[in-house]
């Protein structure tokens, strides 16, 4: 991944103050405000920035620098904030309690707004959010769930997103991943939860798309607990003043929480079954199944926990600006739950792999066990049958057709009989 991306070739592009000013201002049909009058997507005016630009003045403003402050805050002059007849400035509540009142998108939307270290709005329409974001000491949250490609159409043009960091978004069974664009960056993740019972990982798909002002969450499924991210940010106030990266912050400090809990889950389960291993009751079936239930489930926990290693350190570079010096130890924290997560996970994977092992192993020693009794049985069933057969000869020999013969044949019988088998048992083989 670039550190910086191309200029577009085909006009300029506009500073973020020229921008954000031209959004609040004249409130341009093609902005955010205006998917949300009612209007069809088809049937939005476009936007005068998206039409064609005067090569003159393309010229004239010249190429635009990108530098690794590409995503840092900007200055703009502050305006306040009043509360809309929608929104409502609670200082905390469920996730239920920001999802906005308006039509600007077609599916689900969650919005919550920070001004000045404080939670100010909740639940503002989606409509609203051009003039909001961008101000200074302002942040804004923006969940979007299960959207389609026209409901992030309307928030493209505004926050300036990259076509393939939508098409991320949009398209599911992405990996963990951390991309980064001109102007944003664009982060996938898994939550992770483990059934006790039938030790099935159910994951929750999300993608992020971090701005300068705003933090946007695409949900793809109900696999992700809201309420758990909302909760942990009301509980954290005192960290609202460091915008994105304390919004960031909180929903990665929940998915990996996520993810340590659903391996704690499989460490439990694996020490179960290794109690069962050696259990004389334990059905041979039973085991191998769990075992092979619960390697596929680290298997498909691996493939979660493993790549948020490198997301999280990629969000921490200092090149990103989203991580200042106040945040640095919280994810910091969270890097560390990553990491002991990823090599716990790496040691239960050889915990099954050496109960597999194991049990075969116990397997065939229980087989041996059964050979050596059987062998020991048919010698001792042998001494008659020797016994037998050579007084049951066709030809005379001593005590034939005599009742004394009779009982030397019996004696000889149980006495051989016994001495093996005492053999055998002081040598364990019975």
């Amino acid at each position: 991944m670039a550190d910086d991306a191309p200029v577009d070739p085909h006009g300029p592009v506009r500073d973020d103050e020229a921008h954000r000013t031209e959004a609040r201002d004249e409130h341009a049909p093609g902005s955010v405000r205006a998917a949300g009058d009612g209007r069809a997507p088809d049937q939005v005016a476009p936007h005068p920035r998206a039409g064609t630009i005067d090569p003159a003045a393309r010229d004239a403003e010249g190429p635009v620098a990108i530098g690794p402050t590409a995503i840092g805050p900007t200055a703009i002059a502050p305006t306040a904030i009043a509360p809309t007849a929608i929104g409502t400035t609670a200082d905390g509540g469920t996730a239920d309690d920001c999802i906005a009142g308006d039509g600007a998108t077609r599916c689900t939307a969650r919005t919550r707004l920070y001004q000045d270290g404080r939670l100010a709005l909740s639940g503002f329409p989606v409509a609203d959010i051009s003039e909001y974001v961008g101000r200074p000491g302002t942040t804004v949250w923006l969940d979007l769930h299960d959207p389609d490609h026209d409901d992030l159409a309307v928030l493209s043009e505004e926050f300036g997103l990259h076509p393939l960091a939508v098409e991320d978004a949009l398209h599911p069974h992405q990996r963990a991943k951390l991309d980064r664009y001109r102007s944003h960056l664009f982060l996938s993740a898994y939550g992770l939860q483990v059934d006790p019972d039938t030790y099935a990982a159910v994951t929750g798909e999300l993608a992020v798309l971090i701005t300068p002002s705003a933090l946007i969450t695409v949900r793809k499924d109900h696999g992700l607990d809201l309420d758990a991210v909302v909760d942990r940010w009301d509980a954290n106030p005192d960290l609202a003043g460091q915008g994105v990266g304390y919004l960031l912050y909180g929903l990665l400090d929940v998915i990996v929480d996520g993810h340590f809990d659903a391996v704690r889950t499989l460490d439990d389960a694996i020490e179960d079954l290794e109690d069962a291993l050696f259990a004389d009751d334990t059905a041979t079936d039973g085991v191998q199944r769990r075992s092979f239930e619960l390697r596929k489930t680290l298997v498909r926990t691996r493939r979660v926990v493993l790549p948020m290693r490198e997301v999280v350190n990629g969000l921490m570079r200092r090149d990103l600006h989203v991580v200042d010096e106040t945040m640095m130890p919280y994810f910091q924290d969270v890097y560390d739950h990553v990491l002991r997560a990823t090599e716990w996970t790496e040691s239960l994977r050889d915990m099954v792999t050496t109960i597999l092992e194991t049990h075969l192993t116990i397997q065939g020693n229980q087989l041996n066990e059964i050979m050596k009794k059987l062998t020991s049985w048919a010698a001792i069933i042998a001494v008659p049958t020797a016994i037998t057969g050579f007084f049951g000869q066709n030809v005379p020999f001593p005590g034939s057709g005599q009742p004394w013969g009779f009982a030397i044949s019996l004696a000889a019988i149980i006495v051989m009989g016994a001495v093996l088998y005492v053999s055998l048992k002081r040598r364990h083989w019975l």
